[in-house]
């Protein structure tokens, strides 16, 4: 019999026949949440949404089969929160240093519609002194559909801070290469593909399709996607609000990935990302909060 060694200062956070708080892998603490439509799981390490599925539908989320689910290292799939900065930066964790750290649940609820919310907020990190003062929480709300809002607010008294936020959404897919993204056409976009660099190109006229190794960012664009799935018969459809940038992602088999990721599993996956990254990245003056919010829905249909 498996022994559940998550400490009761988190069981005091699960809610009958909702909420649930348990060893995931590696005995990582994990918060199993259900509602009368779906399902989730979100890792305590990172605040990471490692899962969602509607009753009756494949999981909406991808998640590597090669994933590390270890302290000090990133999940590779779900929901990574990049904060606060976004990409590569010398001598520092890529995509910044949130999803490396074990987040605090502060507080779970399920509402008389159903719904249930899963607020966290990150600890005082003391390696991390630089950003002693941004204070950043991220709130989960699971119900027919999913909703993620990234807050972060500058506690400090005289420093503007300049941040990047995004959540690097992983959509799971019945093949990459047979699907297409409504809502970019005509938005022009830097390509960061094949590792040349970035190259500002006009937009398509047409959804666009995976054809190859695809790494986008949209700047200035706050328009809704859409993923049209032909093999799966769905439509996911991500809405967001605080947002100016969209990144749209598959290495393909050309971009090499770390051992996290087989490479093979390029075809059950695309990410759409939503965030403020590059140009798009934001001032904080002391005082001043922002908002990431993006909801993710899902029908029937190609």
């Amino acid at each position: 019999m498996q022994i559940n060694l998550v400490p009761e200062k988190l069981r005091r956070h699960e809610i009958p026949g909702h909420v649930e708080i348990i060893n995931g892998h590696c005995q990582l603490p994990l918060v199993k949440i259900r509602t009368p439509w779906s399902t989730a799981e979100i890792y305590l390490l990172g605040a990471h949404v490692a899962g969602f599925q509607k009753n009756g539908e494949p999981p909406l989320l991808f998640m590597s089969a090669k994933s590390f689910f270890a302290p000090g290292k990133p999940i590779r799939g779900g929901v990574p929160i990049c904060f606060p900065w976004f990409g590569n930066r010398d001598g520092e964790p890529s995509h910044g240093f949130v999803r490396l750290a074990e987040w605090q649940l502060v507080k779970t609820t399920a509402a008389p519609d159903d719904t249930v919310t899963a607020h966290f907020a990150l600890p005082p990190i003391p390696e991390r002194e630089a950003w002693k003062n941004l204070r950043t929480e991220f709130v989960v709300t699971v119900g027919e559909t999913l909703t993620m809002e990234l807050i972060a607010a500058n506690d400090s008294c005289g420093e503007t801070l300049e941040v990047e936020n995004c959540l690097h959404t992983y959509f799971q897919v019945g093949d990459a290469g047979a699907i297409s993204l409504t809502g970019l056409q005509g938005a022009a976009f830097d390509d960061f593909a094949f590792g040349t660099g970035s190259a500002r190109r006009n937009g398509d006229a047409a959804p666009l399709r995976i054809m190859q190794e695809t790494n986008r960012v949209y700047p200035d664009n706050t328009a809704a996607v859409e993923i049209r799935d032909e093999k799966l018969q769905r439509i996911i459809r991500v809405e967001k609000t605080g947002s100016k940038s969209t990144v749209v992602w598959n290495p393909w088999t050309t971009q090499k990935m770390p051992e996290d990721f087989d490479q093979a599993e390029h075809r059950q996956m695309v990410c759409v990302e939503s965030g403020n990254v590059k140009q798009n990245k934001l001032s904080l003056a002391p005082g001043n909060t922002t908002a990431l919010k993006v909801v993710l829905s899902s029908q029937a249909g190609c």
